[in-house]
């Protein structure tokens, strides 16, 4: 049976990718992606030839038996995410899930490295030795409710945004927290990064001043 490797990637910067996890994606038979388009990018920047399959979260459950049936064969797979670690805000513990319900003595050996969760808390500028991880807001459903979960939290709570609704996000949390400190970090470790931090109404104002494009991940702290 193969061993099936869980790897951290880049969020934005190519150089924050670990020696480790450069030599397993070179030594793996495949890399289980989400884009295969982004992954392939990184690959080509490291010249790594290495094939890649596609695994997301609208993939049938065809493909995980396929995931298997490589495993079964002795194969050793690695699976990333477009950008930061597996499994968080991202399909790969569902694949896990159904790899362990098959075979639960699988070996699933975990390369860490970049995710934005911890990279915005280490800047966060206040204690973060307790905190809450929501992931993103809902659309439409149970919106209201994540806000509220949020604004009632006792420690500080971290989730992701898109730029398409974090100005729409941080205007709702005002309404329910208009005392909150906030920390919300742009396009980490990418070019443009930028981090904004401050009472919640002044970190409003500066995003909604400078131009709203990336990812973002958000810190709410009560005063």
């Amino acid at each position: 049976m193969g061993t099936l490797f869980i790897i951290a990637t880049p969020i934005g910067n190519l150089e924050d990718l670990t020696f480790r996890a450069l030599r397993t994606l070179k030594e793996a038979s495949f890399v289980l992606c989400e884009d295969t388009r982004v992954t392939k990018k990184l690959l080509n920047h490291y010249g790594v030839t290495t094939p890649v399959l596609s695994y997301h979260q609208h993939s049938s459950q065809k493909t995980s038996e396929h995931v298997f049936e490589l495993l079964s064969q002795g194969k050793n797979l690695a699976l990333v995410t477009d950008a930061g670690t597996p499994g968080i805000s991202d399909p790969g513990n569902e694949l896990i899930d159904y790899l362990l319900e098959r075979k639960p003595s699988l070996n699933i050996v975990p390369i860490p490295g970049a995710s934005a969760v911890p990279t915005i808390a280490s800047v966060a500028g206040f204690l973060m030795d307790k905190f809450l991880f929501l992931g993103y807001p809902p659309h439409k459903k149970g919106r209201k409710k994540f806000f509220e979960e949020v604004a009632q939290a006792s420690h500080p709570v971290i989730f992701y945004e898109s730029p398409y609704r974090v100005i729409k996000s941080l205007t709702e949390l005002r309404l329910l927290m208009p005392q909150a400190n906030v920390v919300v970090g742009r396009e980490l470790t990418k070019k443009f990064e930028t981090t904004y931090r401050g009472a919640i109404d002044q970190v409003l104002e500066m995003v909604q001043k400078d131009k709203v494009k990336g990812e973002f991940v958000v810190i709410v702290s009560k005063p």
